[in-house]
């Protein structure tokens, strides 16, 4: 029997997989919970449809994260914080900092845990970091930290 999951189920598949079971495990325990929806002609087409839209949801989401690097790539992002003598910093250049920074000077959103920076920076001066816009799409930038 052709089931549609609505969970996650161990073994199994995972929320959304059309798979193939046997009709009593589907009907006495995929159904029964509220785990799966019987694979029906019209349900199916329907499951068909959604997965065209996701697949070309991704695409789409792939190319603009493709364009975004493009458009960054490579340039600087300038923080600018408190510091003491020889460029000490009071605290830390957080992964948020970089986000808003991004936000403000090139427009690009990003997520403070898509950051990653190779080291904690304490000390004013030019610091390489990645920033993940996709899976698998990756900008190398720089962060120029500013003694202010």
């Amino acid at each position: 029997m052709k089931v549609i999951l609505l969970q996650d189920v161990s073994k199994v598949g995972a929320k959304g997989d059309l798979i193939e079971v046997s009709d009593g495990y589907a009907r006495n325990f995929l159904l029964k919970k509220g785990l799966a929806v019987e694979g029906t002609e019209g349900r199916v087409k329907e499951w068909r449809e959604n997965q065209k839209a996701r697949k070309n949801h991704e695409e789409r989401l792939e190319k603009a994260a493709v364009e975004a690097k493009k458009k960054i790539g490579g340039k600087r992002v300038t923080v600018t914080v408190n510091a003491g003598e020889e460029g000490r910093l009071f605290g830390s250049v957080t992964a948020s900092h970089i986000a808003e920074a991004l936000r403000s000077q090139h427009g690009v959103e990003a997520d403070k845990r898509d950051i990653k920076l190779d080291e904690q920076i304490r000390q004013v001066g030019l610091y390489p970091f990645r920033i993940r816009l996709y899976t698998g799409v990756e900008a190398e930038l720089t962060l120029e930290v500013k003694a202010g």
